[in-house]
């Protein structure tokens, strides 16, 4: 599916910009794969086939990175019997927890959108998962210095906590000092990002590309793109008044 073009934009324009994370500022891929390494290392060093772990998690992980009982399921794949699951998983999970990479790297365009983008508004980042994970990925990528601010929604009140819960994204606009329904999200899941700007009655740009590249448009964003930089071209026409407009709106 290509990008759709971004309708005029209508009321009042944005005042800031919140970014997703994962699949959205980096490819996610990158990090699964090194702690997926780091569990079937540790599988290893528990006596157990490692490569047979590691392989099995990499699937798992393939099939739905954020669906819980990754491990579980990768060690019963592997063919630990299940009486010895519940044992082996805390040691694996702690390893999975603790993998913090050395580097990210962006895709391409991202650093340079940022700097623009923070130019003209402030910009934060939303972010579901481990706080302790999801630190050690922005730490790996290096962006932390162009967010204003970064909310894991995990550390608010756990899966629950989640988008499009809201409760994240309204914490976010008070730390950036905007009004939460006058900020614009970019994120690639329609069913999360997009989501949680509705549920503020804000709007979003969903960014097809990673995992969830191929997820139908629903809910609906303002605007649909291949890359966040041309997300990130978009969102500064609004922030600046220089979109479209329809005349009504003018």
């Amino acid at each position: 599916m290509s990008a759709r073009p971004a309708p005029p934009w209508t009321g009042p324009p944005p005042l800031g910009v919140v970014v997703d994370l994962d699949d959205t500022l980096y490819p996610q891929a990158a990090y699964l794969a090194g702690a997926a390494a780091a569990v079937g290392a540790a599988a290893t060093a528990a006596g157990l086939d490692g490569g047979r772990v590691h392989a099995a998690l990499l699937r798992e992980l393939a099939a739905g990175s954020d669906t819980g009982g990754t491990i579980d399921r990768a060690l019963l794949a592997a063919g630990v019997p299940a009486a010895e699951v519940p044992a082996r998983v805390p040691a694996l999970v702690a390893a999975f927890t603790a993998h913090a990479p050395a580097v990210l790297a962006p895709y391409p365009g991202v650093v340079a959108a940022l700097t623009a983008l923070a130019e003209v508004g402030p910009v934060g980042c939303l972010t579901d998962g481990n706080p302790v994970i999801q630190a050690a990925k922005v730490a790996a990528t290096g962006l932390g210095p162009l967010l204003g601010g970064v909310v894991v929604t995990d550390a608010l009140g756990g899966r629950a906590a989640r988008k499009p819960a809201p409760a994240g994204l309204l914490e976010l606009a008070g730390r950036l000092g905007v009004p939460a329904d006058r900020l614009l999200v970019i994120g690639d899941r329609p069913g999360k990002d997009v989501a949680v700007a509705a549920a503020v009655g804000a709007r979003a740009i969903r960014v097809r590309q990673g995992e969830h590249a191929a997820a139908p448009d629903r809910p609906a964003a303002w605007a649909v793109t291949d890359s966040f930089p041309a997300a990130a071209d978009l969102a500064l026409a609004v922030l600046r008044g220089t979109g479209r407009r329809c005349p009504a709106a003018s």
